[in-house]
């Protein structure tokens, strides 16, 4: 079924707050599939629970279900809103150079210098610091570890949930969580934030939305760009947003210990230089 046909369909047995979300979707689709539930609940002026509601009301088992639905009914009218319909086969490259260009000037206009130093601060005084994310995210989380490694920062970040689970409920006063979730709305990402805030850490987020779940767990936001669809899980803009922010972390704990943190670049690199031929 069409997704406005199984809009209209339920529409009459709606209460009035699903209603309005309803009208939002039925009059903006295009600008939907890139919010977040609590943007769109802020749109249509309700609260997260009645466009949960709305989303299971007309078949779907949640917000990105329901998204991801929305996404498959727009393509090409999303191709022509971004300008790519008309890109032909000799122009993609450029395409996706002039795209990577603006998200890292997008990224670089939507950041916080004050909530950027924040972070630094509480990294650098944090007794142990644990990376968070999934999927692509959890990618990001690894390369951060990567990074702080080779400046001689004891950090953490593990793929496995379990693992995950268990490095958040031993963390307490004096650690930091660092979550890294996209959308914000990442179940177990903020569900392992909210157990280390419970015993005590301090928590960063890194996310595209600042109305987003995540963003309301944690003690600081960094916010990253990069537009991704549902059916664009992964991006490459997003990903070089987050590795963005992620060097600009790492350049402010390197300017307070710049000694130090040269000769950690040294002793770091000499130890992997003989796993190179």
């Amino acid at each position: 079924m069409e997704m406005n046909d199984r809009i209209n369909t339920y529409y009459p047995s709606m209460t009035k707050s699903e209603q309005k979300v309803a009208r939002c979707v039925l009059e903006h689709p295009d600008n939907l599939i890139y919010l977040s539930v609590t943007e769109l609940a802020d749109f249509a002026g309700t609260g997260e629970t009645t466009v949960m509601r709305f989303c299971r009301k007309i078949g779907f088992k949640g917000y990105q279900d329901f998204k991801l639905m929305l996404a498959q009914g727009l393509p090409k009218r999303q191709l022509q809103q971004d300008g790519e319909q008309g890109a032909g086969e000799g122009d993609y490259a450029d395409h996706l150079y002039a795209s990577m260009v603006g998200v890292l000037h997008s990224s670089l206009g939507m950041l916080d210098r004050e909530q950027l130093q924040q972070a630094v601060d509480a990294l650098d005084q944090a007794r142990y610091v644990q990376f968070f994310g999934v999927g692509s995210s959890g990618i990001s989380a690894l390369d951060a570890k990567n990074r702080f490694l080779r400046i001689g920062r004891r950090v953490e970040a593990n793929s496995d949930s379990h693992i995950q689970s268990m490095m958040a409920v031993t963390m307490g006063a004096g650690d930091v969580a660092f979550g890294i979730s996209v959308s914000g709305s990442t179940l177990d990402t903020n569900d392992m934030l909210m157990k280390a805030k419970q015993n005590g850490a301090k928590v960063i987020a890194m996310t595209n939305y600042a109305k987003s779940p995540i963003a309301s767990i944690a003690d600081i936001v960094l916010l990253t760009a990069g537009k991704e669809s549902p059916l664009e899980g992964g991006s490459v803009g997003a990903k070089i947003s987050q590795l963005f922010i992620i060097d600009l972390l790492c350049q402010g704990l390197e300017r307070l210990h710049a000694e130090e943190t040269k000769k950690m670049k040294e002793l770091t690199a000499r130890a992997v230089i003989d796993r190179i031929y």
